[in-house]
């Protein structure tokens, strides 16, 4: 079976524990914390990744790094994951995760891309705007981006909304072409 298909069972099943338990958001947070944890540490990623490293000095040095700070669902999920030699998925995991987790509570994330900082009323009324163009409660992220030169991108999923002063002039550029 492909890691994505797994990575999406996973996902399902820890959904499904989190849901029963009330604790969906808590979950999501701390998957990314966990996921980014190990992503910025290289050593740890060869570590869990060592095929002649054993399951149980794996998990002990989990323990070490991560009990009491997640909970009962994440953490059994690490376990999981490094029982069945699948600690390589846990990236898609965490994204399979926040995907379900947004179409079951009529969420999305958006990440806003802009050629400087916003403030939190700029932020809110994107959020706002795109709530209405959606049908969803929008979550956002923002990414300062200065080659953009003014004005916004918007990814909530697949989909881009491009109303950078780069992308106008772009688009303007190919249809004089």
């Amino acid at each position: 079976m492909s890691d994505i298909v797994v990575a999406k069972r996973y996902a399902r099943a820890l959904f499904e524990v989190a849901k029963d338990k009330g604790i969906i958001s808590q979950v999501e947070e701390e998957l990314k914390s966990v996921a980014s944890a190990i992503r910025d540490n290289a050593d740890l990623q060869k570590f869990l990744n060592h095929p002649n490293i054993g399951d149980t000095v794996k998990t002990d040095l989990l323990k070490q790094i991560f009990e009491g700070k997640v909970s009962e669902p994440v953490w059994n999920t690490l376990l999981v994951l490094i029982d069945k030699r699948r600690q390589a998925i846990l990236s898609a995991l965490v994204g399979d995760y926040v995907k379900i987790a947004n179409e079951a509570l009529g969420q999305a994330s958006a990440k806003i891309y802009s050629a400087f900082t916003l403030t939190e009323a700029q932020q809110a009324e994107i959020a706002s705007h795109f709530s209405k163009v959606t049908g969803k409660t929008i979550r956002v992220e923002t990414v300062v981006e200065p080659k953009l030169l003014g004005g916004i991108q918007v990814r909530i999923g697949d989909r881009l909304y491009d109303g950078s002063l780069a992308g106008k002039l772009d688009r303007l550029s190919k249809a004089l072409v």
